[in-house]
């Protein structure tokens, strides 16, 4: 766990089978706000992280992009440690977690809608996620610019604390049909973000990315 820009702890997981890196994101400020669970062994790594970071400042949110292990698959480990967290998530992926008992406390929000404290606002996107196109939604941090793409833009490898160069118009143009296989509703969210202009791109999987 390292900062990896302006108040922002990156924990990360590497999964030799597939090749693939794990991320979760804890925006470490007076609400803080960490980004996906991982699952429930990671979760496990996360919670002891946080703590280690939080100290006596309890967790305030828990954003879930979509309904999927590495997303919400330790919400149980991290609201045992946390229990006056909320999560933040669509109303679908909120009817997905009642299924698995949690039902309390969580905040459903839909695109365009936003969530503000002393230190940032939240900007959600609707995010028709893989492989069912389950409604999520994709994060925006409008005061540091940060956009938090969960599996929308990735690249495989072994990658840690590792930021690249890049073009926010380039990571549109690359979102293809294994991300969203419908073309109308990948037409449509890559309109969407046309219109955001952010800074650092804090992917799900891979270099996060400075734009």
């Amino acid at each position: 766990m390292n900062t990896i820009y302006d108040n922002l702890f990156q924990f990360s997981n590497y999964v030799r089978p597939i090749d693939l890196t794990f991320h979760q994101y804890l925006l470490a400020s007076s609400e803080p706000l960490l980004v996906h669970t991982g699952d429930m062994g990671q979760a496990e790594s996360l919670a002891s992280g946080l703590k280690s970071i939080l100290g006596t400042n309890p967790l305030r949110y828990i954003f879930i992009s979509h309904f999927e292990a590495d997303e919400c698959g330790g919400l149980s480990v991290i609201l045992r440690e946390f229990p006056q967290a909320k999560p933040i998530c669509s109303e679908v992926t909120a009817r997905q977690l009642s299924g698995f008992g949690i039902t309390n406390d969580v905040i459903i929000k839909k695109s365009g809608e936003k969530l503000s404290s002393d230190d940032y606002e939240l900007e959600f996107i609707s995010y028709p996620s893989e492989m069912h196109l389950w409604e999520g939604l994709l994060l925006m941090e409008n005061k540091r610019g940060i956009f938090f793409s969960g599996d929308l833009m990735l690249r495989f490898g072994k990658v840690e604390d590792q930021t690249v160069a890049g073009s926010w118009q380039e990571e549109i143009d690359t979102i293809g049909p294994m991300q969203i296989p419908d073309p109308e509703k990948r037409s449509q969210l890559k309109t969407e973000l046309g219109r955001l202009d952010p800074k650092f791109l804090a992917t799900g999987h891979g270099p996060c990315i400075r734009l």
